[in-house]
């Protein structure tokens, strides 16, 4: 299932990059560092945090998108840095952990 397919389901918006990626998992983390060294390939990444480092990170490593859930507000120049970088960045109004629930559900 792409990113965009489970946007569309939870009512998530993609605010950059295509949303085309494959989803193979899910990592939910706010310490940047571990997320580098433990994020895998495909994962949809969630997070509260709202900063140029989550770009920076994702960038970093191959996961199919970064969700900043729980309504957290993203600053526009992460959503720019994000576009530049072609990550994809969506964000959500639902906690990380009933993304990842209702996600999960979708894709089996």
């Amino acid at each position: 299932m792409t990113v965009n397919e489970i946007a569309d389901k939870l009512k998530m918006k993609v605010l950059a990059g295509d949303g085309n990626t494959q989803v193979k998992g899910f990592y939910a983390c706010d310490l940047l560092s571990w997320v580098i060294s433990h994020a895998q390939t495909g994962n949809m990444w969630l997070t509260i945090m709202n900063n140029l480092n989550v770009i920076a990170v994702a960038s970093l490593t191959d996961i199919a998108c970064v969700v900043v859930a729980e309504g957290v507000e993203i600053d526009e120049a992460v959503i720019n840095r994000a576009r530049e970088k072609e990550i994809t960045l969506v964000s959500s109004e639902l906690p990380a952990a009933e993304i990842i629930l209702k996600a999960y559900e979708l894709m089996k």
